[in-house]
């Protein structure tokens, strides 16, 4: 049950107050929905760890709910709030680091693609290969020149 209050109220009553701020170009709601939505995000990240080390404290679930309300509350204003005291002042003092390291991670996320790929096309290779020799030793030649043309080419 936890789990369905918190995707609407956490996640489809902003996603549809944020539609409506970006429809209405309401520059002061486009803000609050975004402040929200930086600070959902870090929520949904301690949640993760939160669900697997502390489940099992009383009230655990309904501490959730009532913190996502408590965020989106326009009485409130606890996301607001949460990034201007936290999120904003710990963000800006670290974001030349941050900005380093997405860079960082870019180019080897890149590198490492390349390299699975010529790795991938090695097996793939390897294995037309083993193909090919299969079908000379059981006497398909036709199977054989199909298999070598595909690799060769």
């Amino acid at each position: 049950m936890c789990r369905g209050v918190v995707l609407v109220f956490g996640t489809l009553y902003p996603a549809y107050n944020s539609y409506k701020a970006v429809k209405t170009k309401n520059v002061r709601e486009y803000v609050r929905w975004m402040m929200y939505w930086i600070v959902f995000a870090l929520y949904t990240v301690v949640e993760t760890i939160a669900d697997l080390t502390v489940s099992w404290f009383p009230l655990y679930y309904e501490l959730k709910i009532a913190f996502v309300i408590w965020l989106l509350s326009p009485y409130t204003r606890g996301a607001s709030l949460i990034y201007r005291k936290v999120l904003h002042p710990l963000l800006s003092s670290r974001e030349r680091e941050i900005d380093d390291y997405i860079v960082q991670a870019k180019e080897r996320s890149y590198e490492t693609m390349v390299n699975f790929g010529k790795q991938g096309l090695s097996i793939a290779a390897t294995a037309a290969v083993s193909a090919a020799v299969k079908a000379s030793a059981d006497r398909s030649p036709c199977v054989c020149v199909c298999v070598c043309v595909c690799v060769c080419v």
